[in-house]
């Protein structure tokens, strides 16, 4: 049966469990999505309490970061969402994509309007990938992807 959250620190505790674990076992998001068998960008934001998992791969998480079943049980529960408390964000990543979307906010929002219609992007029906590629002039770049299923508004 599925079960949705209601107390968003239960999900924060796990999560902060979670990390100590896979710290202390020295693995990577990629090897724990590995082992649930999903995508790394959809198991770390569920194991950081933002998804459930599906019973299987919460299973398979759990075993591999040495936690109970109802640490199991919790990964598989629907959370409250939402990482960043009221204000602006003080971590300097966090901040870094909170200030994209203040200066390219308005930007994103014509151009979707413009190419799709009156709407949203899905962050549910939705798929996330970063990669690290070569900087022509030196350094690294980040490739950020945001995928999202277009949503029409639909007049009722």
């Amino acid at each position: 049966m599925v079960h949705a959250q209601f107390d968003p620190t239960a999900r924060e505790m796990l999560a902060a469990t979670a990390v100590e674990a896979k710290i202390a076992k020295n693995l990577t998001w990629q090897q724990i999505a590995d082992t649930a068998g999903l995508s790394v960008a959809f198991v770390t934001a569920a194991v950081l309490g933002q998804h459930p998992l599906p019973a299987e791969s919460a299973a398979a998480v759990a075993e591999l970061l040495g936690l109970d079943d109802r640490a199991a049980t919790l990964l598989q529960t629907i959370p409250t969402r939402g990482s960043i408390p009221g204000g602006v964000p003080t971590d300097p990543t966090i901040y870094r994509f909170y200030e994209m979307l203040q200066v390219y906010g308005t930007t994103l929002k014509a151009l979707v309007h413009e190419q799709f219609g009156d709407g949203i992007i899905s962050a549910i029906n939705f798929k996330l990938d970063v990669k690290k590629v070569a900087d022509p002039e030196g350094g690294e770049r980040a490739v950020i992807t945001l995928d999202g299923k277009y949503l029409p508004t639909k007049p009722f």
